[in-house]
C-alpha cells in the first residue's frame, strides 16, 4: 500500500536503507526504447551520498542493475525491474534509535501505524527509498525527451535565506552542476555552501527551495478534475522524504496581485500558435498544459536526523534525550534536485502516455 505510484507510466519502489538494496518496477514503459544502466548511472550518481564535502559522508556506488524488461539494449514492453544493493551500512549507529523516537522524524509515526518498524537508517523512511524513484525518472525522461523534446531541469534556488537569482527559462545543466550546491548562481552557490558547511560543524541542519523546469511541453496534457496536471505534480514532489510545500507559477506570490496584474494575456506567434506573453501559470491552465514552460517550486524541510541532544520519548514512554549518530545530509536540497527531477519526469510521462492513448486517434498530437 503506497508504494506504486503513476496510471500507464507506473513505478513500486522497494527496499530499506539498511536491507540488503533498494529498487523499482517500471511498468508500462513502451517497447523499443533504447536504455542502458550506464544511462540510468548518469543520473544515480548526482544523487547518491558520498559526492561531496557537503553530502552525507556515507560511501556507497549506487551500481545499478537491470534484472528484467530489457533485452539486446531496448525495453520489451514488459515490467523493467532495477535493482540497487546496499554496501556500506552501519546498523550499529542506530542501536540507541531502536527504542528512541527521533524529533520530526517518521519513527514514531511508522510504529504507530504498523506496530513494527525497521529503524536501522530509517527503513522506507529513509531518503534512500527515492533511488527507485530516480532511475525510473532517468527512463521517463528518455521517453519524453525521444517523443516530445521535453527539457527538464532541476537546481537549487535558495537555502535558508541565501535566494539564488535565475531565469528558469534559460538556465542550463552546465551552469547546474557547475558546483557542488547544484546552484546555477555562483555567488549563491558559494554563500550556500559556506552555511552548510558552518551547519555541518555545528551537528545541525537547513531546509530550503528547489526550482523545477519543463521545457517544451505539448499543449493538451493533464485531465479535468481530479487529474489535473498540477494536481499529480504536487502529488509526486510531496511524496519526497523532507518535502513541505509546492508552488507552481506565481505561486503563493500570486495572491499579492489583482486579477488584471495576474492574468496571462495570449498572443498569436510568428507561427500562428496561441502563446501567452507571461507565464504566472506555470505552464498549466485548467490542470492541462498549454505548451508553455513548467515552472515548479518544492520547499524542503531541514535534515530531521541531528547531532545536536534534543528532548524524545521512548517506545516505553519514558522521556529523555537523543543525540543522533550516523550520517547524514547537513542539508538534503543539493541531492533533492535529481529526485524533483525523477518525480516531474515520471508525472509528465504518464500525462503524455494517457494522452496519446485517449486522444491521438481523433486528433493530430
Amino acid at each position: 500500500m503506497g508504494n506504486t505510484f503513476g496510471h500507464l507510466f507506473r513505478i513500486t519502489t522497494f527496499g530499506e536503507s539498511h536491507g540488503g538494496g533498494v529498487g523499482v518496477i517500471i511498468d508500462g514503459c513502451p517497447p523499443q526504447l533504447e536504455i542502458s544502466e550506464a544511462e540510468i548511472q548518469v543520473e544515480l550518481d548526482r544523487r547518491r551520498p558520498g559526492q561531496s564535502k557537503i553530502t552525507t559522508p556515507r560511501k556507497e556506488t549506487d551500481t545499478c542493475e537491470i534484472i528484467s524488461g530489457v533485452f539486446e539494449g531496448k525495453t520489451l514492453g514488459t515490467p523493467i525491474a532495477i535493482l540497487v544493493r546496499n554496501k556500506d551500512v552501519r546498523s550499529q549507529d542506530y542501536n540507541e534509535m531502536a527504542i528512541k523516537y527521533r524529533p520530526s522524524h517518521a519513527d514514531a509515526t511508522y510504529e504507530a501505524k504498523y506496530g513494527i518498524r525497521n529503524w536501522q537508517g530509517g527503513g522506507r523512511a529513509s531518503a534512500r527509498e527515492t533511488i527507485g524513484r530516480v532511475a525510473a525518472g532517468a527512463i521517463a525522461k528518455k521517453i519524453l525527451k525521444q517523443v516530445a523534446g521535453v527539457e527538464i531541469l532541476g537546481y537549487v534556488k535558495s537555502v535558508k535565506d541565501k535566494t539564488a537569482k535565475v531565469d528558469p527559462n534559460t538556465v542550463t545543466i552546465s551552469q547546474i552542476e557547475n558546483n557542488i550546491v547544484r546552484c546555477p548562481d555562483v555567488k549563491c552557490a558559494e554563500e550556500i555552501i559556506e552555511l552548510i558547511e558552518q551547519i555541518k560543524q555545528e551537528k545541525d541542519s537547513l531546509g530550503g527551495v528547489v526550482e523545477c523546469v519543463a521545457r517544451n511541453l505539448p499543449k493538451g496534457l493533464g485531465a479535468p478534475v481530479f487529474d489535473k496536471l498540477e494536481a499529480d505534480l504536487a502529488k509526486g514532489v510531496m511524496s519526497l522524504p523532507a518535502s513541505k510545500g509546492f508552488e507552481i507559477g506565481s505561486g503563493f506570490a500570486g495572491t499579492l496581485l489583482t486579477g488584471s496584474e495576474h492574468n496571462d494575456e495570449f498572443y498569436l506567434d510568428e507561427r500562428g500558435d496561441i502563446r501567452t506573453a507571461t507565464n504566472r501559470s506555470g505552464g498549466i491552465q485548467g490542470g492541462i498544459s498549454n505548451g508553455e514552460n513548467i515552472i515548479l517550486r518544492v520547499a524542503f524541510k531541514p535534515t530531521a536526523t541531528i547531532g545536536k541532544q534534543q528532548r524524545t520519548v521512548t517506545k516505553e514512554k519514558e522521556e529523555t534525550v537523543l543525540a543522533a549518530k550516523g550520517r547524514h545530509d547537513p542539508c538534503v536540497l543539493p541531492r533533492a534536485v535529481p529526485m524533483v527531477e525523477a518525480m516531474v519526469a515520471i508525472v509528465l510521462c504518464d500525462h503524455l502516455l494517457r494522452d496519446r492513448a485517449q486522444c491521438s486517434i481523433l486528433k493530430e498530437v
